[in-house]
């Protein structure tokens, strides 16, 4: 994701996974193309090494998950302050339980079920 559009409607839009080290937003689009998904690493989690550092790991966490994501899944990964010290493990577990978590919360809306 490259757009700040894209970024402002997945974000708006879409639904809301909060974990200790990260922070998951996921909407649907009508369009059939491959999953895309955007990073969010602010100053708060760091000096640009860090930052970068973050980024890395979280790139490489979400690659292999991409599969499990339906064709046109708009995702936002934006890194908490707590990302810069936390083990690949638990950045791995908070991004799962977002990504689950926020997909129920998309598919509720989705039927109407949801706020």
């Amino acid at each position: 994701m490259r757009r700040s559009a894209d970024f402002e409607q997945t974000v708006r839009r879409g639904a809301r996974a909060g974990r200790d080290t990260l922070v998951v937003h996921l909407t649907t689009t009508t369009d059939p193309g491959p999953p895309v998904v955007g990073l969010v690493v602010s100053k708060a989690v760091g000096n640009a090494v860090v930052r970068n550092r973050v980024k890395r790991r979280l790139r490489a966490l979400v690659r292999p998950r991409l599969d499990s994501l339906d064709a046109g899944t708009l995702v936002v990964v934006r890194a908490q302050s707590a990302a810069s010290t936390a083990t690949s493990d638990q950045l791995a577990r908070d991004l799962d339980g977002g990504l689950g978590r926020a997909r129920d919360r998309a598919a509720r809306r989705a039927t109407g079920h949801g706020r």
